[in-house]
């Protein structure tokens, strides 16, 4: 709806409603409404789903629009990177959220920091969410209302031309929410347990959920080692689960992202039911490392299988835990993927050890002789040393074609001795294309980068500390922080506007007209930056 016809309608409104609400501007009552269009976390969930239902297609046809993330722990993290990528690019299409349970463990729990292993409060994940898109929609808001401000202006000093551009920006306008995908782990207990959940992140506003098929009180990072993974049907019954909460919630194109850890677990905690050779309990305790057992040479305690007309036990180790053979972690992961997109899932992940498009495409080309259109969610992730696994790969194909490598050792190729050599420029070109290379090879959809502003977080509080803490003082600061937000146009340097006071100051004089009390006045030392 047009910021006219929004007028008309809040006119009409406040007409029905008599004489009493004859104080209320119909343009005033009309900006509100188109600065916060968003009244509910589901309406968002349904609006970012399509979106990412319509990315999913343009994909299917051309690998090249594929989508990315970066992780986000807090809502003005994900604000201000929204507002950067509408500041550099005028564009949010394809530039998704992600929201990271590592992250959520390890910087929102209320028991402190804690390693990934689902033992934070599984109510804090939808919290999140929820915070992420309030300080989306006060981008909104915010920058909406710079427009309305603009254009007041421009009525005033009698410029029709510019009041009309802001009026055609404003029914133009794209707005900072976008879809997210977030970690639900391992559904935080059964498949009661991970609807409910799933219930909570999508009304939250969260359209796409990312669930993996690791044991859920033994889950682990998918970058540590320990990883016990599920029979099929227990996860699919959680994929069935999360499918029932989109459909009652009535987001009936949301997405399930199903992440298989099998590649780098060698562990599971059941053993499947099987009914019938070759059904996929079956296939799944066909992995099992088992020995033939001679019936009459039991020992106590020993749990059996049969394989082939065989007596088989499987390996059981002290943690009642079964081992599977070694070797068999892609077979593994091929069928997981398999399954899960024949039985609910949209979107499949794959958690790797190392960035390799063709380890990557090895593996989907084999899912997609079954699934033609199957497309992974894929972790860039901070996990990798991207620059040793890159350079070792260069080295590797270098060695492969016969090219001279004598000076260079594979095992030191990190060093910054390195830096300026031919190895290493052809190593951060893969790098720098790595995203496009695997959209196109290795049928990835969706990039992202699970906990880049963790790290960033790090990095720019250590720098500042050591300048103003050392013989920089509050220069260390200044030249490094203020003055460079003042020259890149970093938003932020005006904080008291970022944190919603001309929002504030146009709610009051809406609410109270000339008796209002304005906090940006001549006195605000936030006119100091007019000039930035």
């Amino acid at each position: 709806m047009t910021y006219q016809n929004t007028i008309t309608q809040m006119r009409q409104t406040i007409e029905k409603g008599g004489p009493g609400w004859a104080a209320i501007d119909a343009q005033n009552a009309a900006r509100m409404v188109i600065q916060n269009r968003f009244a509910t976390g589901l309406d968002i969930a349904r609006y970012t789903a399509k979106i990412m239902r319509a990315d999913m297609e343009a994909y299917d046809r051309d690998p090249s629009a594929y989508t990315q993330s970066l992780g986000c722990w807090h809502g003005f993290i994900a604000q201000q990177k929204m507002i950067a990528i509408k500041k550099h690019f005028n564009s949010t299409d394809r530039r998704y959220l992600y929201l990271s349970g590592w992250m959520v463990a390890a910087l929102r729990s209320e028991f402190g920091p804690l390693p990934d292993q689902s033992m934070h409060e599984k109510t804090s994940v939808p919290a999140l969410i929820e915070e992420i898109y309030t300080f989306l929609r006060q981008a909104d808001a915010r920058e909406l209302g710079l427009m309305f401000r603009g254009y007041d202006e421009a009525k005033e000093s009698g410029d029709e031309v510019r009041a009309k551009d802001i009026e055609n920006k404003v029914d133009e306008y794209q707005t900072h929410i976008v879809p997210i995908i977030a970690d639900i782990d391992a559904g935080f207990g059964n498949a009661e347990a991970t609807y409910l959940l799933a219930k909570e992140m999508i009304e939250a506003g969260a359209c796409a959920l990312q669930i993996e098929n690791q044991v859920s009180d033994e889950k682990q990072c998918g970058h540590q080692d320990g990883k016990v993974t599920v029979p099929h049907e227990e996860f699919l019954q959680k994929i069935r689960a999360i499918r029932h909460a989109f459909l009652e919630l009535g987001v009936d194109d949301g997405i399930i992202v199903a992440r298989t850890d099998s590649l780098g677990a060698g562990l599971t905690k059941s053993i499947a039911y099987s009914n019938e050779p070759g059904d996929l309990g079956d296939q799944y305790n066909s992995f099992l490392d088992a020995e033939e057992v001679d019936a009459a040479n039991i020992s106590n305690g020993q749990v059996f299988i049969s394989r082939d007309g065989k007596l088989m036990a499987p390996k059981r180790l002290p943690s009642n835990l079964y081992q599977f053979r070694a070797g068999t972690g892609v077979d593994r992961v091929v069928l997981d993927c398999i399954t899960s997109l024949q039985h609910g899932a949209d979107l499949l992940w794959i958690e790797t050890e190392k960035p390799h498009v063709e380890q990557i495409a090895s593996m989907v080309d084999r899912i997609r002789e079954v699934v033609p259109n199957a497309k992974l969610v894929y972790n860039n992730s901070p996990s990798f040393n991207w620059t040793l696994n890159f350079r070792q790969q260069v080295f590797d194909a270098w060695e492969e074609a016969g090219k001279d490598v004598s000076s260079y050792d594979r095992e030191k190729l990190m060093s910054v001795d390195y830096d300026g050599t031919e190895l290493a420029a052809e190593a951060d070109e893969r790098i720098r294309t790595f995203q496009a290379d695997g959209a196109k090879r290795a049928g990835i959809f969706h990039h992202l980068i699970t906990l880049p502003t963790y790290h960033t977080a790090a990095l720019s509080t250590d720098n500042l500390a050591r300048e103003y803490f050392g013989e920089q003082g509050m220069l260390g600061y200044v030249k490094n922080v203020q003055r460079e937000e003042i020259r890149q146009g970093i938003a932020c340097v005006k904080h008291q506007n970022m944190a919603g006071s001309d929002i504030g100051d146009d709610h009051k004089e809406y609410f109270a007209g000339e008796a209002a009390l304005k906090a940006g006045g001549k006195d605000n030392t936030m006119n100091q930056f007019e000039a930035a």
